[in-house]
């Protein structure tokens, strides 16, 4: 990429717009053929050195049931409650689970700027005009924005009340402690376009694919700019994304592609791999997070990303498959928050142990997270996942003395 005079940024190498041609969109769901993983792959950075490391994000729904706490508008922009409500929430983590290793901080007054037990992205999408509502036991929900044009100003978002309001907290907290932590969860190109246009984005890939690449190179470039106002402000972007990136052994960059089980392995090709090939060359390491059901469609386009360091393989994810396309890549294997209540304990052995054994016997490459567990889930059930991935890693090293 390269930054004008002006500060903006663009993509150095922008998509090459393919004609739309006679061919309609492959359904996202069909089963595409993949051809072969590439023999040769260039050595990539390991970014943990322990083995299987596991985390968890709880739905505000549980946090206001057993500590109280409010996600309304001040949760998010309040100084004082930045700093207070993130302590509480480490230390109920610490008593309920310090012997997990969650809530560590819980004696620190940290000044995060951004909700990092929280899997929720908002902010982007009010700074390019879509509306929020808060609520006090849900996450902020965007109301889509419908935009009429695929147009948007990059300088705009970043004068926008939205922006504002977020460096005005920046600046509170710096100048009350000295310094900002944390970050916040900065969507990903087709979630934001989805937010602005609607499903017209859709027809717009279809019918004005030229306008549809221009309309995602703003938004990459809004991303782009907003991850490093974060980074320089606090050295990571992506724990509030997922938070087992702040285990890791260095900042992982992670691109949210929630929306892309959606598209066709050819859509995603033509219109928004290009900016995944273009940010791992700049923002190292770098990692995509794909909650949906089917990250396997996209294995061998994954495999044209060079450094792709990290890959959140969502819970019907084909591990197996995956680990051949991606045999250098992190792979964070997702539980579903919803499966996970209703399983026998042997049941959740089988789901876990199968999927990590699918993802290749070099344990320092895969992890365990599970997110947004409601007010149902017993603690009991938290801490057999960590068991199951102890037992999994003991296993591990008895074949290896063997």
């Amino acid at each position: 990429m390269i930054t004008d005079n002006k500060g903006e940024i663009e993509l150095a190498h922008p998509p090459r717009i393919m004609p739309s041609g006679i061919h309609p969109t492959k359904k996202a769901g069909a089963q595409e053929h993949l051809p072969p993983p590439m023999k040769h792959h260039k050595r990539m950075i390991n970014i943990y050195s322990k083995p299987i490391p596991v985390d968890i994000v709880l739905h505000p729904i549980w946090w206001n049931k057993n500590a109280g706490i409010t996600f309304d508008e001040s949760f998010f922009y309040d100084p004082r409650r930045r700093v207070d409500d993130e302590q509480k929430m480490e230390r109920v983590l610490h008593e309920r689970f310090g012997d997990l290793g969650l809530g560590e901080d819980y004696r620190k007054s940290l000044p995060q700027i951004g909700a990092v037990h929280l899997a929720s992205g908002y902010l982007l999408s009010e700074m390019l005009g879509c509306k929020v509502e808060y609520y006090e036991d849900a996450p902020p929900q965007v109301i889509c924005a419908h935009m009429d044009t695929l147009d948007i100003d990059v300088a705009d978002a970043f004068r926008s009340p939205a922006f504002r309001r977020l460096d005005s907290l920046v600046g509170q907290l710096k100048a009350r402690h000295g310094y900002v932590v944390g970050d916040i969860n900065w969507g990903g190109v087709l979630n934001l376009a989805i937010d602005i246009r609607g499903e017209e984005i859709f027809t717009d890939m279809l019918l004005q694919p030229a306008k549809a690449t221009i309309f995602f190179n703003k938004i990459a470039q809004v991303i782009d700019k907003f991850v490093w106002y974060i980074q320089a402000n606090t050295g990571s972007s992506s724990i509030s994304v997922n938070r087992s990136a702040r285990l890791f052994d260095y900042p992982v960059a992670i691109h949210s592609e929630c929306s892309h089980t959606m598209i066709s392995e050819e859509d995603y090709r033509r219109f928004l791999l290009p900016i995944d090939q273009e940010w791992s060359m700049r923002h190292k390491p770098y990692g995509i997070h794909y909650c949906g059901k089917d990250p396997h469609r996209m294995a061998s386009a994954f495999a044209e990303i060079e450094r792709l360091a990290f890959l959140d393989v969502g819970w019907g994810g084909d591990v197996a498959l995956l680990r051949e396309y991606l045999p250098e890549t992190f792979f964070n294997i997702r539980l579903n928050p919803v499966e996970i209540q209703r399983y026998t304990s042997e049941e959740l052995w089988q789901n876990i142990t199968e999927r990590v054994k699918a993802s290749g016997d070099d344990l320092t490459r895969t992890g365990l997270c599970c997110v947004n567990m409601d007010k149902d889930v017993s603690d009991e059930r938290i801490h057999e996942i960590f068991t199951i991935a102890d037992e999994i890693i003991q296993e591990n090293k008895a074949r290896a003395t063997e």
